[in-house]
Formats: structure tokens, C-alpha cells, sequence
């Protein structure tokens, strides 16, 4: 069961749609891994613009990450983050090879991993468009290699420019049945924020 952080009590409504959307991306990525992946909700947080360093912290280490826009006037950002180990494990078990020993990604895993990221993130934006009858799709996948902590912070600085809260979303990963150390962060715009408040409370 997810958790909800938050003194809006109506941000427990807009969790039961990021909870939907999520499923739905966990169907697209168990298929695409041949059931080895799934993925569920963890948390929704609305936090100060000021707590976020220390709320978003991620460790010290470089990640591996996919990042994805919302494209459209909504807007917003999902980020698919590893570690090392992590990420190069989901990448050899895509290519139906041994875990890669070589210090730099080749193009083949870099390919795997950001094709991981576009299914995950159509699903997820294809419940989403379901939901909220606003067409979000996401821009190509980039493929990163930076702190974590930082991509996020960029991530969020739309939010701030229009609020001195932030809502993010974290989803947590099975891999083989063993939870695994990779997250996705789903950053919402808050025009895309008003656009899900507006359809829970027009049904």
C-alpha cells in the first residue's frame, strides 16, 4: 500500500490515480520482461520547495537514469533511476546476456535501458490520458549517468516557479520477485496537477 504524505486530504484522491496509472505501467513491463518486472506505488509526497534536497535525498553515488517529458502544455518529467549494479543487471537480462563487466555502457544496453523507460512511461501516460481526457505522451528518452538528486531538482524547478510546494510521486520495482534497488519519479506539473483535481471531481 502506497503512502500518502501530505495536509491536503484531496492529494489521497489524485494518489489513487497515480496507483492506477502505475498498475498499468506494471502490466506494460512485466510483458516486455517476460514477467521478470513489476512495479508498484510507494509514496506521494506534497513537500516544502525547501525540504526537497534533504526528502529527495539519494546517497552520494552516480545513477543511472532514463528521462522522459510529458510533452503537451501539462508538462512534467518521469525518471527511471538505478544503480550501477542494478541497472546492468535489468539491461544483460533484456539482451539475454551475462552481466557486461566493462566500465562504459555500450550503445545495445543504453538502447534497452531507454526502450525500458518509453514503455514504462507510454503506459503510465496512456492511464493518465484515460483518466484525465488530456493527451500526454512522453518526449524521447535520454539516457543519464549524474547524481540522482540533482536530475531531480531540475525536475522540479517547474513546479517552483508556480508553487512553494512540490508533488512527486516514487514507485518501487520487483525484479524476479525480489525488490529491487530502482525507482521511478514521476514529477507532475501543476497544470497537469489541475487537470487530474478537475477530472476527480467532475465524475
Amino acid at each position: 500500500m502506497f503512502d500518502v504524505t501530505t495536509t491536503d486530504p484531496s492529494l489521497n484522491l489524485l494518489g489513487q490515480m497515480f496507483a492506477a496509472a502505475t498498475e498499468h505501467a506494471s502490466v506494460a513491463m512485466s510483458g516486455w520482461t517476460s514477467g521478470q518486472v513489476t512495479l508498484s506505488l510507494d509514496e506521494v509526497q506534497e513537500i516544502p520547495l525547501e525540504e526537497a534536497s534533504s526528502v529527495l535525498d539519494m546517497g552520494d553515488d552516480l545513477l543511472t537514469m532514463v528521462a522522459l517529458g510529458i510533452q503537451g502544455d501539462p508538462g512534467g518529467q518521469l525518471i527511471l533511476a538505478f544503480d550501477e549494479t542494478n541497472g546492468r543487471q535489468l539491461a544483460a537480462s533484456l539482451l539475454g546476456r551475462e552481466v557486461c563487466e566493462e566500465p562504459e555502457w555500450s550503445a545495445l544496453e543504453q538502447s534497452a535501458i531507454m526502450e525500458t523507460g518509453n514503455i514504462l512511461a507510454s503506459a503510465y501516460l496512456n492511464e493518465l490520458t484515460r483518466l484525465t481526457d488530456r493527451n500526454l505522451s512522453p518526449s524521447a528518452p535520454a539516457f543519464l549517468q549524474d547524481y540522482g538528486a540533482s536530475v531531480l531538482e531540475q525536475a522540479i524547478m517547474a513546479q517552483a516557479m508556480v508553487s512553494d510546494r512540490v508533488l512527486l510521486c516514487r514507485t518501487r520495482f520487483e525484479f524476479k520477485k525480489r525488490a529491487m534497488n530502482w525507482s521511478v519519479f514521476f514529477v507532475p506539473s501543476q497544470e497537469l496537477v489541475r487537470s487530474m483535481n478537475h477530472a476527480l471531481y467532475a465524475e
